[in-house]
Formats: structure tokens, sequence, C-alpha cells
């Protein structure tokens, strides 16, 4: 098993291990025939069998006998055809060749009646007549000039096997006759043995798997190779290529082929099968032995499989991708809306950058998914819990959804913990899952409705490792309250004669945006939860528990509240009101006061460097 990617060998992608498991379903198929029409195919091995699938950003996963070489054969026909369209453009190939599907095998004699001309450049006569097309001023240039652009579409230097190129030359007679046919109607105009020899040249170079796939991808992009990143063919031209691929490209299978699987494909009687998703990826299966069509039978179950599972037909499913992944960010640098302690900041701030938050966002379709999930991966060393975050995302496809639950499971099994966050609006995301989990299997799942929750819960796991920074459950103690650390005995006693009980209900507000200020308090249980914004469109910037305080701020100017505080539950506190704040010195006690201030300082100052580096981290 191969992935050419960064996350090889380590954590092998959700795509990865599909396709691993397609090939052992598959493997021991032994339905079909190695072709023996051309003597030097029947040596094929039955049992060789490769799958390949590349994305159009360059992501190469491969399984079986990816690497073994055979000859393109037939799969050469749309590319061959697409280096006429740009060596003489439209009308002059148009003349030579049709593009209407025959119905017929991928070697009958299927020439218009009016015209002479062949159907369309998939069958073997269409083909001749395009490779008769290939420029050049010698048969030696104009072979040079085939491997020269095959070489570039498929993204390294390849070569023709000359055993079987003699072979097909030595065997080819239905080929040959079907030559003397096209110049007989005028379609080549010079000998044909020519154009002919040059065409069992082409079905001759050897390509793997693997090369297949880049090619496919290569045409899934509109043309430009995505591992060299140059650009190989026109986009008018891979249009063209590929609406003649999604008609002709599987002869007499066609259209059970594009009803089922839905992606302009082409076969080849070695073995190979190339298919194109426009805009996404491109996918190769070699496997010899054939079906009576000349298909290889593991191929088309592969195809066929693949696009079932993950969405693929080209009519179900967007072409422009956009990227999914939208950022990575961590738990050292962005915080939930839980206010923290300054020991507790301080130990997020050191160690949270285990907790990895994996932001997406738009449309998610197979090809932007697996490129996104390629980079969760290769950035996973880093992780000790990961969100996967969907609450920017649009909508979700059936690829999609397979590919996110099998990369939760990745992450559940390797991480101490993951999670789905803001996924609950996706109905579709939520049957794929439930079909597959049951409804507590979602549940789990999505176990926190935002990702605010998710971080909170991921926070509270880490500084539980942590004795010195874990969250106060318990009634905190005086001395405990983040205002009040470093209080000697005799100032807390001091201290506590101005300090009054008060109790809420939950979901009472506490104080509101604009009120006048009066007292800060100390939170000794239950929670509260703090927003700003005018009524009706106010949002939520932060929630406090046992061990902190509200309403400090106004401490040092007793401008009217800035926001609005509300219990999420019972709470008691302990209140400072500010006029006994302000007796303390004509009591002798502004040592208290000079001690509070300087509190107030230090945790403003910890929550604003908090602050700038989430800032930091959104830019």
């Amino acid at each position: 098993m191969n992935s050419r990617d960064l996350s090889s060998g380590t954590f092998p992608s959700p795509i990865q291990n599909f396709i691993q498991g397609l090939h052992d379903k598959y493997a021991r198929l032994e339905d079909g025939k190695v072709a023996d029409y051309i003597p030097e195919l029947s040596h094929a091995n039955p049992e060789w069998f490769g799958i390949s699938v590349a994305t159009v950003d360059g992501q190469i996963h491969d399984v079986g006998h990816s690497s073994v070489p055979f000859t393109i054969q037939s799969i050469s026909k749309p590319l061959v055809y697409g280096l006429a369209l740009e060596s003489h453009g439209l009308k002059p190939v148009q003349a030579k060749v049709g593009v209407e599907p025959s119905g017929d095998a991928f070697n009958s004699i299927s020439l218009d009646p009016q015209t002479g001309r062949p159907l369309n450049p998939m069958i073997n006569a269409g083909a001749i007549a395009t490779t008769s097309l290939i420029p050049g001023e010698s048969a030696e240039a104009r072979e040079a000039m085939l491997l020269r652009r095959f070489s570039e579409i498929a993204g390294r230097n390849l070569e023709i096997d000359d055993a079987v190129y003699r072979s097909e030359r030595d065997t080819g007679h239905r080929n040959r006759a079907i030559a003397h046919l096209l110049r007989n109607a005028g379609i080549l105009t010079d000998d044909p043995e020519q154009p002919l020899d040059l065409y069992f040249r082409q079905c001759s170079i050897q390509v793997t798997c693997h090369d297949l796939a880049v090619i496919a991808a290569t045409l899934a992009s509109g043309g430009v190779n995505p591992v060299t990143r140059q650009r190989v063919l026109a986009p008018l031209t891979v249009g063209r290529l590929l609406s003649v691929m999604t008609s002709c490209g599987m002869y007499d299978f066609a259209g059970g082929w594009i009803f089922n699987v839905g992606m302009p494909a082409k076969s080849g009687v070695s073995g190979g099968i190339m298919a194109v998703l426009p805009g996404q990826l491109g996918v190769a299966v070699f496997s010899p032995p054939l079906d009576a069509r000349g298909n290889s039978v593991r191929g088309i179950r592969v195809c066929t499989d693949l696009s079932m599972a993950f969405g693929l037909h080209m009519f179900n499913t967007p072409r422009v991708v956009i990227p999914a992944l939208r950022n990575i960010r961590n738990g050292g640098a962005v915080r939930s809306r839980r206010l923290r302690t300054t020991e507790q900041l301080a130990t997020l701030t050191r160690e949270g950058h285990g907790i990895r938050l994996y932001e997406f966002g738009g449309r998610l379709i197979f090809a932007s998914t697996e490129l996104a999930i390629h980079a969760i991966l290769a950035d996973l060393p880093n992780a000790t819990h990961a969100i996967i975050d969907l609450s920017r995302v649009i909508d979700v496809d059936q690829a999609s959804c397979k590919l996110l639950l099998e990369l939760h499971d990745q992450l559940a099994a390797r991480l101490k913990r993951a999670c789905l966050a803001g996924a609950r609006q996706h109905a579709l995301l939520r049957e794929y899952v439930t079909t597959r989990m049951t409804e507590d299997g979602w549940n789990h799942l999505c176990r926190y409705a935002d990702r605010d929750a998710a971080l909170e819960a991921f926070e509270d796991d880490l500084l539980k490792l942590r004795p010195n920074a874990t969250r106060i459950t318990e009634v905190p103690r005086l001395e405990d309250q983040e205002l009040l650390k470093g209080f000697g005995a005799a100032e807390l006693q001091a201290l506590q004669e101005w300090l009054r009980p008060v109790e809420w209900p939950a979901h009472q507000v506490i104080m509101a945006s604009g009120s006048a200020s009066d007292a800060l308090y100390f939170i000794v249980e239950g929670e509260v939860s703090v927003w700003v914004g005018a009524e009706g469109s106010e949002v939520q910037v932060g929630r406090l528990g046992p061990g902190m305080s509200v309403g400090e701020l106004a401490l040092t100017d007793r401008a009217p509240r800035s926001a609005t505080v509300r219990s999420l539950t019972p709470v008691r506190a302990w209140a400072l009101p500010f006029d006994a704040y302000d007796r303390l010195s004509e009591m002798g006690q502004s040592g208290l006061q000079i001690r509070l201030l300087g509190n107030l300082t230090r945790v403003l100052a910890v929550r604003l460097r908090a602050a700038n580096a989430e800032i930091r981290g959104l830019s």
C-alpha cells in the first residue's frame, strides 16, 4: 500500500483505506479472460491488480500492482484525438472522424455511409484516422512528437514496448483492412501503412496504473498536470475529448457505464481503465482479465463501487473545487468562551497546542474534502485533541460524509479525543452517520453543539492533567478567588467584613449593559454568561464559574456596565459594594485597595495577551 502524501506510512487517508478494501474485495475474483488476440498480451499475469486515485491537487493513492508496466492500448485514443484537435483545429478533424456513438465493439467497421468517416475516434477506425493527423515530417518525427506529448500528460518519460508493438503489427490484419477502407474512402490520403504503424506504436506505449491516474487527473483539471503543474492540453480540447469519452469511451457498454458510474472513461484490452471526474480526480484500475466487451472485469467493479460509495457521478457533483479547509488553529492561540484563571490561561498558552481546530467552509465535495484530510493527517502528529469544525460549511455531499466519518474514526483511534462540531445542521451527514452508527452514534460523534463547547471540553480535559491549573469545581475558599490571590490571612479577614452574600436563580439578569455600576461579585457557585451588543442582537463573549469575578472593570472608573451578565445556573457569590471599597482607605486599609487593583491589572494583562494571541491566529 502506498499513498504519495505526507501521511504515507503513518496516517493513511480514508480514500487510501477504501481502495485498499476494494483491492482486498476483488483480488480473488476470477471472472474474465486475458486478451490473446494480440499474442504478446496473453503473457499477462491474471492476478495483476492495481488501483490508483489521483486528485487535481496532486495527491495520489496507489494499492496493489499500481507500478506494473503494461501497454496503454485503446486508452491512447482520446489523447491522440486531443492532440489532433490541437494540431489542426476542430473542422479538419471533424472532416476525418465524427463524434457519434456507434454502440459497436471497439474493432467494428463503423463508417458513415454518406461520407465514409468513422463514427467516432474511440473505435479503431476513428483512432487510425486521428493518428494520421499527428504532425511531423517523417515517421520518426511523428513518433517522437507522440511520445513527447504523452509523456507531458503522464508527467514522466514514457517508452514503447517493442515486443507488444511487433506482436500487434504482425497480427493486426483487421486493423490493416480498416486502414485500407479508410484510404478507399479518402479519409486517409497517403499510404495507409504509415498511420497504421504509428497507431500500433501508440497502443504499445508502456504505462502503469499510477500513470493512468495522473493522466486522468490531468484531464480532470482541464489539462494541467497535477504533478508537474504544467498545462499540457487546452481546456477546450479537454472538454471535447471528455465529451467523446462520455458517449463512446466504453464502446457498446458506454450507456450502462455512464448511467451507473457517471464518469467519462476509456478502457484498453491490456486491462486498464481510466475514469475522469471533471474538476476533482482521476481513477485508474489495472487488471488483465476482460469481460466479453473487452473491459477489465475488476476495473468495472472497482469503478462502480467507488462511484457509488463516494457519490462520484458527474451529473450529481459540482465541478468547482474551492478549498474546504479554511484554517488550522490550536488551543495555544484560540480559546473557548469560558474565561479562565491566570494559571489556567498560562497552561493553555504553554501546552494547548495539542488541541487542534480544523475549520472547514463552503461546499464539501470529494476533491476538496480529500485535500483537507491530507492536510489534517499531515498535521496530526502535533495533535492530542482534534475538532472538525463544520459550522461554516454550506453543504456536504455523500463522498464527504464518508470521508469525514472515516477521518473521525482515524482521529479517535489515535488521539485522546476527537469530534465533529457544528454538524447538526447537515441533514445528509446525519442520515449517513445514523444509518451506520445508529442515533446514539450520531449523538456521540456530534456531542458538542458547536466549536466553543468542544473547545471548552477539550480545555478542561487538558487542564485536568495539570493540578496547579485545574478548573475549580468545588466551593472555592476566599483565597482561591482570582482577584484575591496573594492576600494574607489578615487581609482576607479584613476584606470579608465588607462582603455580603448574594444569590440568583438560573436565567436571571445579574447586571444589564448600561446600568449603574455598584459592586463587583466573586462567584462561589454556579456559572454566568457575558453578553455584548444591542438587545435582540447580543453576542455571548464569555462564561465564568467559581473562583472568578464579574463587574470588576468598573472598579477603576465606575462607568456604566459595558456588558450584560446572566446566570446560566443558580449562582451564589460574594458582593463587594463599591461604596464599601471606597471606605477602605478611610478605615486605614488602603493596602487592600492597592492589592485588589494590582491583581486586577495582572488578570487583565494575561487576558489581553491571550486575546492578542487569538487575533494573531485569525490573521
